[in-house]
């Protein structure tokens, strides 16, 4: 039998980009994987909405050529093809990821991983390792809503599996995947409504950013409650306490919960009874098990799970790796407009400065946003008083998950605003309006 250096447990984001650094370094890895590579932000996540979001893009692009000048019309929409192109670029990714395995030799089991004892198992072959990365993801957290298991509903993880366009879709649920198959739906001609059983939708999200968000979602005709206060659900209509929403589908979108299922049967201590607890080097309470992704008690992103991946298997390698700088971490949503953010929140920026600057300039300052007609947006810097310091940043925006990673450079580097406000920009584009936001918080901006 093979023993393995390193037997990583999924192979989504997190798994895979650890299994490939390890195999880099020179380490045997094998790579176990019930379902498909790539993981839920692959098959079902964060690739299907956003290809199903640039088909909402397109029929938002038409509508807005029409209302000026160049008259077209949808004669209908053709929405198995829509979905086969989305399985074809998940196909297409997914396939990246098995050759990019083979290439570097990377061992991939199909299969169920289970412990018995420590020992591992893959179905009923066992499977020998020196260390454990457990990357096994989250699952759809459904809440107790009365008749809910009465009926057929949704979840993310089978919604892009559906093959017809909802007629009325209500979403249970008002965070940010909720939002962005809100933004999906909505351009297409799908009646669409949130209900959300808290103050707002979007509560991590910048409240300015938030309100224009929300506006936008209004002007596309999506309905939103909040505060909501669900009786009971039946086969076609969501029950308020005030109103009844009917349906021809429901989507539950109410978050994810770590998938504890091996940490139990390997009796790992647990943070909060919903993240396995790890230490720095992401390691569990047994030794050479790991942990990392949704798993643990950190951002929920593809991106951190996989920073986490590489960082973890370069500690075993023998690196002196540190975790990352949580405050370096950009935050998407992919709503439209789009809302991205780093480093600390306004209000935790203020906490931490008194004297904060809280500068803001507002994307219709901007000629390359008047050109494409996107000029509802925003950016805000918080600028530290004593060496203007930029401690966080948010920008809601056509392209703001781009253009954040100018600000996210700039902090990553130690650099400042007064830096960034000498910074030149090409004109014209949307990335001016960083450093004239920038130069607000020195002197006064020029197109201000």
């Amino acid at each position: 039998m093979r023993l393995y250096d390193v037997a990583i447990i999924g192979a989504g984001p997190g798994g895979y980009v650890a299994a490939l650094r390890a195999a880099q370094l020179g380490k045997k890895v094998v790579v176990i994987e019930k379902n498909f590579v790539g993981g839920t932000c692959l098959n079902v996540g964060c690739i299907p909405s956003k290809t199903f979001l640039e088909h909402a893009h397109w029929m938002t692009a038409i509508k807005q050529a029409s209302q000026f000048g160049i008259k077209t019309e949808v004669a209908a929409i053709d929405f198995p093809a829509l979905v086969e192109r989305k399985n074809t670029v998940v196909a297409t990714l997914r396939g990246g990821v098995e050759n990019l395995f083979k290439k570097n030799k990377v061992t991939l089991l199909k299969g169920e991983a289970s412990f018995i004892g420590k020992k591992l198992y893959v179905d009923n072959q066992l499977v020998q390792a020196t260390d454990v990365i457990l990357a096994t993801g989250s699952q759809p957290f459904v809440p107790p809503i009365n008749g809910l298991d009465q009926i057929s509903y949704d979840t993310t993880d089978t919604f892009f599996a559906q093959t017809e366009l909802p007629k009325k879709q209500v979403i249970i649920g008002g965070g940010v995947i909720a939002v962005e198959l809100a933004f999906a739906l909505a351009p297409l001609g799908v009646d669409t409504t949130i209900v959300e059983v808290a103050s707002d939708i979007l509560l991590t999200e910048d409240e300015t950013a938030r309100e224009l968000v929300k506006a936008a979602l209004l002007k596309l005709g999506v309905k939103i409650h909040i505060a909501a206060q669900i009786k009971d659900v039946q086969p076609n209509q969501v029950l308020l306490n005030d109103e009844a929403l009917s349906f021809d589908h429901l989507l539950v979108a109410t978050g994810r919960r770590a998938d504890l299922t091996l940490a139990k049967q390997l009796g790992l201590a647990l943070e909060k009874d919903r993240f396995v607890q790890v230490d720095a080097h992401y390691q569990t309470s047994q030794s050479h098990v790991y942990a990392i992704g949704d798993l643990i008690n950190s951002y929920q992103l593809a991106h951190v799970a996989s920073e986490e991946g590489r960082i973890l298997v370069e500690h075993l390698a023998g690196f002196h790796e540190k975790t990352y700088d949580a405050t370096r971490i950009p935050r998407c949503v992919y709503s439209t407009p789009e809302i991205a953010s780093v480093g600390l929140t306004e209000d935790e920026s203020k906490a931490a400065d008194a004297k904060l600057k809280v500068v803001e300039l507002p994307y219709i300052t901007n000629a390359k946003a008047l050109t494409q007609g996107a000029t509802d947006g925003l950016i805000k810097l918080f600028v530290g008083s004593k060496y203007q310091e930029i401690l966080g940043a948010v920008i809601c925006g056509e392209h703001a998950t781009e253009l954040i990673h100018t600000v996210l450079a700039t902090m990553e580097a130690e650099g400042t605003a007064n830096e960034l406000s000498q910074m030149v920009f090409a004109h014209p584009t949307l990335s001016e309006i960083i450093g004239e936001t920038a130069k607000k918080s020195i002197f006064k901006a020029i197109h201000e």
